[in-house]
């Protein structure tokens, strides 16, 4: 989910964006971004819940639990029987369960729908210092044992609710989009006699070592004209550096970032904002005008970023600094550090610069993220990408009843399952402004689109179109939950 991202630091933006702002579902972002929403409306509910949960679910002599924050909303469901929609967050803070498509979808299967905060993210973290001994209970492995245990236990107090016997249980439906639509997808494979299905929008399932195709994607997304803008202007960013670098690094209200690399980073993610989360005029209209006219492309770029990506998505300088990167405090922000663990120990991602034709730095390199781990985490800290992929088969992920969706212009759909079958239907909506998680969420992401309507993307028949098989295959994959037992799913 989602990882910053941007990646990064989306697969963990959102704070992102699904989480959404921290959406409610995990996004990754450009490295992390805090999407500046207002709450009115963009939510269903936001009264907190809390379930005891297992800390260590490998363990059989560690019984340590800690709080878990989730949400409910039961208004849609036909009481008793209805199904049960289970949103998962990703690699944010989770602030209640947000109204777009899926309310859409719960409407139209009168679900109820609840949604469980990742652990260690936002009020769910089980220890009060994040220092890196902490953090060897945050992976993606423990996260599907707490989407286990939550879901047995909601179980359970739905039938004390509805006054039914133990072994009644409703048709359940996984929802993710990013590292969530990841969980989502993987929760299907490693626990599919829990839910009838899972939809996997945007879903990275796929660990990546070295990723130049995210890069490269964005030069795809934003055409030869824009692109080559691009890769002017972060020429004379680099080379502005050089000359006066607390200029330059002031002209982007960044000068806290002494590391020139993490400077680099910032500007790369923000070209990202735009494209991943369909606004790619937002980017391309200002810089192509400045670049044809003779304008500074340096100060047209700065000017799209302070106005744009911080004012609007809630960018920060902030992410990227080491110094905060390095706080083991808990806070709301820890978002940051916690998404650079998992990053560091199970995905990678790792955004590098591609070796020819490249738009980012090639400052950002292996080295960079690989030094950047160490700093952070200590020694032996390394991604276990292969180890990954082996547990989870990776874009060859042996499951069934997953639907996987991407947007034609997302970067991280080459980290996702692009090949469709029978049982693993993947979609690809095509347009000019359809980035991550659009079928959940609408285009463009910003401001938050109620019921992430499809009229504002360039193609709303290409979202509408993927949509309505959404449906077809979540209506026949909850009815034959209900007609059939549960071992035969």
């Amino acid at each position: 989910m989602s990882s910053s991202a941007l990646g990064f630091a989306l697969l963990t933006i959102i704070t992102i964006l699904f989480s959404y702002s921290s959406l409610s579902h995990g996004l990754l972002q450009p490295r992390r971004i805090s999407h500046g929403l207002s709450e009115s409306g963009k939510y269903l509910t936001r009264d907190e819940l809390w379930f005891n949960q297992t800390l260590d679910h490998y363990s059989p002599y560690d019984h340590r639990k800690f709080r878990q924050r989730y949400y409910e909303y039961l208004d849609f469901l036909r009481v008793p029987d209805g199904p049960i929609f289970l949103i998962i967050c990703g690699e944010g803070p989770c602030n209640g369960i947000p109204n777009d498509y899926l309310t859409v979808l719960a409407k139209k299967f009168e679900a109820g729908i609840v949604s469980l905060e990742h652990r260690y993210y936002g009020k769910s973290s089980p220890f009060n210092s994040l220092a890196t001994e902490n953090l060897k209970y945050l992976s993606s492995k423990q996260a599907l044992f707490d989407l286990a245990a939550f879901r047995q236990f909601y179980q359970d107090t739905l039938n004390v609710k509805f006054n039914r016997s133990g072994n009644v249980e409703n048709p359940w439906f996984f929802f993710g989009a990013s590292y969530s639509g990841a969980l989502s997808a993987w929760f299907r494979l490693k626990f599919p006699h829990l839910t009838c299905g899972s939809l996997a929008s945007s879903a990275v399932v796929r660990a990546v070592y070295e990723f130049p195709e995210f890069d490269q994607q964005i030069g795809e997304s934003v055409g030869p004209e824009c692109k080559a803008a691009l890769q002017e202007t972060n020429k004379l960013v680099e080379l502005g550096l050089k000359v006066n670098n607390k200029a330059v690094k002031a002209l982007f209200n960044a000068t806290e970032l002494d590391v020139d690399a993490d400077f680099l980073y910032l500007i790369a993610d923000a070209e990202v904002v735009a494209v991943q989360y369909g606004n790619p005029d937002k980017l391309c209209v200002p810089l192509v005008e400045a670049k044809n006219n003779g304008g500074d492309l340096v100060e047209a770029y700065a000017k799209y970023v302070k106005e744009f990506c911080v004012k609007v998505f809630g960018l920060s300088a902030k992410t990227y600094s080491r110094k905060h990167l390095l706080d083991t405090a808990v806070t709301p922000e820890s978002s940051d550090r916690l998404w650079w663990f998992q990053v560091c120990t199970e995905v990678a991602y790792f955004q590098v610069a591609p070796a020819n034709d490249s738009i980012r730095s090639h400052e950002i390199n292996t080295k960079y993220h690989l030094d950047l781990c160490k700093s952070l985490f200590g020694k032996g800290v390394y991604p276990e990408v292969d180890a990954t992929n082996l547990y989870y088969g990776g874009d060859r992920i042996a499951a069934t009843k997953i639907i996987f969706t991407n947007g034609s212009q997302d970067p991280w759909r080459h980290a996702s399952k692009q090949t469709s079958s029978p049982d693993l239907p993947s979609y690809i909506i095509t347009c000019h402004n359809c980035g991550h998680g659009s079928d959940l969420r609408g285009c463009p992401q910003s401001p938050m689109i109620i019921e992430g309507d499809s009229k504002n993307c360039s193609s709303p028949d290409a979202v509408n179109k993927v949509r309505q098989h959404i449906v077809e295959h979540i209506d026949l994959w909850l009815s034959e939950c209900r007609g059939g037992s549960r071992s035969s799913m």
